[in-house]
């Protein structure tokens, strides 16, 4: 499950994914209320006060894959080879010769790692990350609720941490819980944490665990390789903002291969992949900053930080200028836009 920004949402479309997705496949959120379970802090969004139909989407991920899939085995130009891994590379002059788990080689002038956190490609090519693991694990599950969720995502601070409310397309919520590994294991505090907000729980599906981390490859890129996603940049999902941030480095980097093969330029060149390197590093890095201090600071208990807390969060709510930028920030609609998320 992802919370699409709108931006996301323009280059799924521009892409041809977003047209194919169901009705059921994914839900708009048009309202979305944060508070803070130690004390009377909150603020909320709207849809409504930014001129926007939704704030964003909430979208099953296997959706996204089958649909890109999809327009992946239709294009006439894409020879897709699934099922197999890359067991090596080695760079030649004019291009990077690739050795596939089954045998096979193939010469490529560009490889993108987009293969996630544990990233094969970037462990074949060497390039070191550095970060941290969080003390929590995030639980993720489907429940049903009596109340409607009236498309609002909900996200609650908690004392071992955040919990967010996803609504669904069929009237469920998608949760992420982000919690210590030893209350992972149980879900039957989510009625109490919500105080009633969305009624009884009904019905709570399979769930399933993962720990939770920041990590942040030292170089994007080298001759003839670039890191996008996941494989470049993990941060805490508490804003939702990881996968995000993936789909902007895909457009980024497809307008600087463009731009290089209208200009005639070789796309493998590390000068020309710098470019790519440069500007996400500067715009991914301030995100990660932030995600990180927030879950520090609602990870702090001591009373004197839960009152600067709450009240913190409560004048942001009043802040109507602060409260937009970080509306333009989570929507995707600071900073140049690159031509598919147009």
């Amino acid at each position: 499950m992802s919370a699409i920004s709108p931006s996301s949402q323009r280059l799924l479309e521009n892409l041809g994914i977003w047209g194919s997705l169901n009705a059921t496949d994914c839900c708009a959120y048009e309202a979305m209320s944060v508070r803070d379970a130690l004390g009377n802090g909150r603020i909320g969004f709207d849809c409504a006060d930014y001129a926007q139909p939704s704030l964003g989407h909430i979208v099953f991920n296997q959706a996204i894959v089958s649909s890109a899939w999809q327009r992946v085995h239709s294009a006439s130009l894409i020879s897709p080879i699934e099922g197999v891994g890359v067991h090596a590379f080695k760079r030649v002059a004019s291009h990077m010769s690739v050795s596939l788990d089954d045998g096979r080689e193939i010469d490529a002038t560009l490889v993108i790692g987009a293969d996630g956190v544990n990233s094969r490609v970037r462990e074949l090519a060497g390039i070191r990350t550095c970060g941290w693991q969080y003390p929590q694990h995030a639980v993720v599950a489907t429940v049903r609720h009596a109340d409607p969720h009236q498309r609002v995502a909900r996200q609650v601070f908690l004392d071992d941490g955040p919990l967010a409310f996803l609504p669904l397309g069929d009237g469920r919520s998608s949760i992420v819980w982000s919690t210590t590994p030893r209350h992972a294991e149980a879900l039957a505090a989510l009625e109490a944490a919500m105080e009633g907000e969305l009624g009884a729980m009904q019905q709570v599906g399979a769930r399933a665990s993962f720990a939770l981390g920041l990590r942040h490859a030292l170089d994007y890129v080298q001759p003839r390789l670039a890191l996008i996603g996941d494989a470049a940049h993990q941060i805490h999902p508490l804003a939702g903002q990881g996968v995000n941030l993936g789909f902007v480095d895909v457009a980024v980097l497809s307008d600087i291969i463009k731009q290089a093969r209208q200009a005639s330029r070789d796309v493998g060149e590390h000068g020309i992949l710098r470019r790519y390197e440069r500007r996400r590093k500067s715009e991914n890095l301030p995100v990660m900053a932030g995600m990180d201090l927030i879950q520090r600071l609602f990870s702090r208990h001591a009373e004197p930080v839960n009152q600067i807390r709450s009240l913190g969060l409560s004048a942001a709510d009043r802040l109507t200028p602060l409260k937009r930028l970080f509306a333009q920030q989570a929507m995707g609609f600071s900073g140049d836009a690159p031509d598919l998320l147009r």
